[in-house]
C-alpha cells in the first residue's frame, strides 16, 4: 500500500513539474480564448501568476488559458466520499504548479472570467513544496545571467582591442574564443536552470520593509504602523504595474517551537489586515504569506538587541519582469 501511495505521489510530481516548466510531450501550449459570455470550464496546472489573474495549461499541455479573478470568486478545495465538502481560501493559495478547475465566463479579452477555482488539497501541498524549491534555482538562473553578461562584455572589449592593435589580432581572437566558450557553457547552465522553471514569473525585489514587534505580541505598535505608512505613501508615488507583496512573520527563540510558529504567522495576518484595511492593498497582489517561526534570525537570540531584531515581519515588494517589460 505504502509503494501504491508513493508511485501516486510521484506521479503527481511528476506532472505539476512538467506542466510547471511549461513543457509537455506534443510541443508548446497555445493560447486559446473563450468567447465573450461563454459559459466555460477547464482543468489544468497554473503556469504563471500575476496579479488578479493566472495562466493555466491543461493536463494534456496542448492548450492554455487566461483566468481573471474578480471580488466574487470562490476559491475552494474539493474532496471525495460521502461527507463530500469543501473549504475556501483566499486567492493567494493559487500557486504556480497547483492543478485547478476553473469554470465561469468569458469576456471581451477572450479570457475565463472565474466565478469558482477548485483544487485538491494535496495537489496543494505539492504546489507549495515545489514553490518552496523554486527559490535557489531561480537565485542560480539569476547568477549565471550576470556571468553571461560579464563575459560577453569581456568578449567585446577583446575584440575591439584585436581591431586597434594589429599586431595582437590573433592573441585577441583566441582571447575572444575561449571568452566565448566560457560564456557558451555559462548560457548552457543557465538554460539548464531556465527548463526547471521555464514559463513562470521572473520576480525582482524592489523593496524589504522591516516591521518590529514586542515580545509575545503580534499586534501592530505605533512604530509599526508608522513604517507600514511611509512605505504604502512611499509606493503610491511609484508605478506599481506587476507588483506583488510576499509577507513573512518572524518570531525569536523565546518559548518552544509551535508557539513561536503560531505568533508568526499571526504577526504576517496582523500586517496582511493593517495593508487591506487601511491602505487598501488588493489580496490579489499577495503571494501566499507564512509564519517562519524561529527560522531564518537575522541576529543573535542570545542577548536582547538580537532577539529585538528577529521579532519582525518583511514585506517584499516584488515586480513582475513579464508584466512590467524588464524582461
Amino acid at each position: 500500500m505504502d509503494i501504491i501511495i508513493r508511485r501516486k505521489l510521484t506521479l503527481t510530481a511528476a506532472v505539476l513539474v512538467m506542466a510547471f516548466a511549461g513543457m509537455n510531450i506534443f510541443g508548446q501550449a497555445s493560447m486559446k480564448s473563450v468567447g465573450d459570455g461563454e459559459k466555460f470550464k477547464v482543468l489544468g496546472i497554473i503556469n504563471t501568476r500575476s496579479g488578479d489573474s493566472f495562466v493555466m495549461t491543461t493536463l494534456d499541455g496542448t492548450s492554455a488559458y487566461t483566468v481573471e479573478l474578480t471580488s466574487a470568486t470562490e476559491v475552494k478545495s474539493n474532496t471525495k466520499g460521502i461527507f463530500r465538502g469543501g473549504k475556501n481560501y483566499e486567492s493567494t493559495y493559487l500557486l504556480r504548479g497547483l492543478r485547478v478547475e476553473a469554470q465561469g465566463h468569458g469576456n471581451g479579452d477572450g479570457h475565463l472570467v472565474a466565478d469558482e477555482v477548485n483544487f485538491n488539497e494535496t495537489d496543494l501541498r505539492t504546489a507549495q513544496s515545489l514553490q518552496s524549491a523554486l527559490a535557489p534555482v531561480e537565485a542560480q538562473v539569476g547568477s549565471n545571467k550576470d556571468n553571461i553578461a560579464a563575459n560577453k562584455e569581456r568578449i567585446a572589449a577583446g575584440e575591439e582591442n584585436a581591431k586597434k592593435m594589429a599586431g595582437q589580432i590573433d592573441e585577441n581572437a583566441a582571447a575572444a574564443a575561449r571568452a566565448q566558450g566560457t560564456a557558451d557553457a555559462a548560457m548552457t547552465e543557465a538554460e539548464r536552470a531556465n527548463n526547471r522553471i521555464n514559463g513562470l514569473d521572473e520576480f525582482d525585489t524592489i523593496k524589504v520593509i522591516v516591521v518590529p514587534f514586542a515580545t509575545g505580541r503580534y499586534a501592530l505598535g505605533p512604530q509599526g504602523r508608522k513604517i507600514i505608512d511611509e512605505a504604502a505613501a512611499w509606493a503610491k508615488t511609484q508605478d506599481r504595474k506587476g507588483w506583488m507583496v510576499s509577507i513573512v512573520g518572524f518570531a525569536d527563540s523565546t518559548g518552544n517551537n509551535a508557539a513561536n510558529k503560531t505568533l508568526s504567522e499571526r504577526r504576517s495576518n496582523a500586517v496582511i489586515g493593517y495593508l487591506v484595511g487601511t491602505h487598501g492593498m488588493s489580496l490579489t497582489r499577495l503571494i501566499q504569506p507564512f509564519g517562519a517561526g524561529v527560522d531564518r534570525p537575522v541576529a543573535t537570540n542570545e542577548t536582547a538587541a538580537g532577539r529585538a531584531q528577529n521579532r519582525r515581519v518583511e514585506i517584499h515588494l516584488l515586480k513582475n519582469k513579464g508584466i512590467a517589460g524588464d524582461e
